[in-house]
């Protein structure tokens, strides 16, 4: 479960990790009068705006109105997600800037073309600004433990840092027994070139971080970037939480946290069933049995000519009425051009996946060329279920058969709409 960054700021916050003075605001209105009298009166001269979405390069990103989809401009300059304001009568700009983002929707290079809608802004006090450093924990599979990430180039797209200067990120594994130790802290410290001046609460930093970790069970913590400043104080200035959502049944507090107007409406309806589903952003939905058969399934759907709308596993106890609500949701995505279930029948029986299949297709209207692929446990009693459901079905035995069904009727959608 993703975080907005003022919650994940609130929840460090708790674990004595500094965050810079701010507030949460709704409104323009809101947003002058809450500069004025929080920061304006305290001698406040600088301030941010920063738009509350479930995405990052919020800075780099650019808000576009409502209905038309155009770009807003703001006194000869792009409005983006994080705008600085200085100098001046701060209220009424944050004031008017607010006006241009509320309501409004912002488009970064996560969000896709069509944005995030800003329902509310952080507004920050801005700070002068030494360092900018990058701390992240998230769970190393491959190791089975967390892994601390740092480097002294905050600010930045991590990802790519990693890719192109991966020396110029600084890794140590926590131990699953015996936690993070102090003379991991300080190598850490040392790699990134900090002076001895900073060591002491840069080490406590990280025992914190590491606190907070794994006492709220969480996938990732990210500070991008973590500031210090002039004075030398380390502050979270971002932070991003994402709550492991297997381990949220032990924190029933988190159910306030979270905001299901950034979810996805299929995702979210998809939980609603036990679902495993990600919409993706291509033309193919795929349903299958398994994670690894869902990215097998993906791979031979690309190398086919397509592009997977989705992920979507029904896992491997998957009854009928289970398996409905998977091709229903899937079938409602407007980008499904193609449809094809990939099933093999281990634990879940082939027959239950037909039926289940069966039963969605009475309540739906198909308007899409369906391909499917049954093998296993009752394989040949689930292809009489099809055969005698009086629908129109695709039926494939092999993946290489799949595949081909899959692009010709990718290329028969081309040229006419289906006729089911």
């Amino acid at each position: 479960m993703n975080l907005h960054e003022f919650q994940a700021k609130e929840l460090l916050q708790r674990y004595g990790i500094s965050i810079p003075f701010a507030r949460l605001v709704r409104t323009a209105e809101e947003a002058g009068e809450v500069t004025y009298r929080d920061f304006v009166l305290r001698g406040i001269s600088a301030i941010v705006l920063k738009a509350q979405i479930h995405a990052g390069g919020r800075g780099k990103g650019h808000v576009v109105h409502a209905e038309t989809g155009e770009p807003i401009t703001w006194n000869g300059s792009t409005v983006r997600g994080v705008m600085l304001v200085r100098e001046g009568n701060i209220a009424d700009k944050a004031y008017r800037l607010a006006l241009h983002m509320i309501g409004h929707r912002l488009v970064t290079a996560q969000t896709g073309p069509a944005g995030r809608r800003i329902r509310f802004i952080l507004i920050e006090e801005a700070l002068p600004i030494a360092q900018e450093l990058y701390v992240g924990i998230t769970l190393d599979r491959s190791r089975k433990r967390p892994l601390l990430m740092v480097s002294a180039e905050g600010g930045v797209e991590i990802e790519a840092l990693a890719a192109e200067r991966p020396e110029a990120l600084v890794r140590e594994h926590i131990h699953p027994l015996w936690g993070f130790q102090s003379f991991q802290a300080r190598r850490i410290a040392f790699r990134i070139g900090l002076g001895n001046e900073f060591l002491a609460p840069f080490t406590e930093l990280l025992h914190r971080l590491v606190r907070a970790y794994e006492e709220l069970e969480c996938q990732l913590v990210e500070l991008n970037p973590l500031v210090r400043t002039a004075d030398g104080r380390f502050l979270a200035l971002d932070a991003k939480i994402t709550l492991d959502d297997n381990a949220l049944f032990r924190h029933p507090e988190y159910a306030a946290l979270r905001d299901s107007e950034e979810e996805d409406p299929l995702e979210r309806e998809a939980s609603r069933y036990q679902l495993n589903y990600v919409k993706l952003d291509g033309n193919v939905g795929c349903m299958v049995n398994g994670a690894g058969l869902a990215m097998a399934t993906m791979d031979m759907i690309q190398l086919a000519g397509g592009r997977p709308a989705n992920f979507l596993d029904v896992g491997g106890a998957a009854n009928v009425e289970r398996i409905a609500h998977a091709f229903r949701i899937m079938l409602s995505d407007p980008n499904v051009r193609a449809a094809l279930v990939n099933i093999f029948g281990g634990i879940v029986r082939c027959d239950r996946v037909a039926n289940g299949i069966v039963q969605a297709l009475q309540h739906i209207e198909v308007h899409v060329p369906i391909i499917i692929r049954l093998e296993g446990t009752n394989a040949d009693e689930a292809a009489r279920i099809l055969q005698n459901s009086g629908l129109r079905f695709r039926v494939a035995r092999t993946l290489e058969e799949a595949a081909l069904q899959v692009r010709e009727a990718l290329a028969e959608a081309e040229v006419s709409p289906y006729v089911p």
